[in-house]
């Protein structure tokens, strides 16, 4: 995956010097703008291009692609220099980022590193992913990276991988947008096997709820944790992951059962 920069070091320390225009990258992610995962992405990909961070004031994992409707949002600058929305979703972040807050269209966006894995079924669910399909709704190609695990260790591990998919965006660019799904091992990078193009597994039915009784005797239940892995063979993300490689998988955003218009046609006649 090693490609070359398209930029060099100048004579002072820090200076970034580009030979043309450098790649401007919107980040944005679910875990919020203080996460680890996005400090780690953001620096990885600052050495090649220019990043704006816009991203949740706090933790907003699986809100999916929910877009805030019923409220004014609010956008603050942290001390860093990243952009956070008060209380607004992945996807909020990347849609007022894109049509309205920056005065520029990014080239590229990229959501994560989120803090575990979004395998098969979890990319419905995914705020992480959400924010790149947001980005790739509005016509801008997008990568979402999550780090398959919980604790999650290497972050540096996940920065590096979307550094060489960027690396390499920039020097072969596909012809129309992409949507890709990245998930990587929790492994130092020397341990990393590898990448590989995959398509989605599957997981089991979900775990039952918890139920429990609070200190007023109220019921109280909260949602179960994920299936295990059913369709993880080798030719799926969750395949590939347990064999250690990350994963990089292209997502479709349109729903429609082609298959099935026939069978649902006859039905209606």
């Amino acid at each position: 995956m090693k490609i070359a920069s398209s930029a060099h070091r100048g004579n002072s320390p820090g200076q970034l010097i580009f030979k043309s225009a450098p790649m401007r990258i919107l980040v944005s992610n679910d875990d919020g703008y203080l996460a680890p995962g996005i400090i780690a992405l953001a620096e990885a990909l600052s050495t090649i291009a220019e990043i704006t961070v816009v991203a949740p004031s706090r933790n907003r994992s699986a809100t999916s692609n929910s877009i805030t409707v019923d409220r004014a949002l609010r956008v603050e600058r942290a001390d860093n220099g990243y952009f956070y929305v008060d209380d607004g979703t992945p996807a909020d972040c990347v849609h007022l980022a894109v049509t309205g807050l920056l005065d520029f269209r990014p080239d590229l966006v990229v959501s994560g590193i989120n803090d575990g894995s979004n395998l098969g079924d979890d990319t419905i669910y995914s705020g992480t992913v959400a924010a790149a399909m947001e980005g790739y709704l509005l016509g801008i190609p997008a990568i979402a990276v999550s780090l398959a695990a919980r604790p999650v260790t290497h972050f540096a591990t996940a920065a590096q991988v979307a550094l060489e998919l960027v690396k390499r965006y920039q020097h072969s660019k596909p012809a129309a947008p992409w949507l890709l799904n990245v998930n990587v091992p929790d492994v130092p990078f020397a341990q990393l096997k590898g990448v590989r193009t995959v398509r989605l597994g599957k997981r089991h039915q979900a775990e039952p709820v918890v139920k429990s009784v609070n200190e007023q005797g109220i019921t109280e239940y909260r949602v179960g944790p994920v299936g295990k892995a059913a369709d993880a063979g080798p030719d799926t993300d969750f395949g590939t992951i347990a064999e250690g490689y990350a994963s990089v998988t292209p997502l479709s955003i349109d729903l429609t059962k082609f298959d099935a218009l026939h069978l649902v046609k006859a039905w209606l006649a």
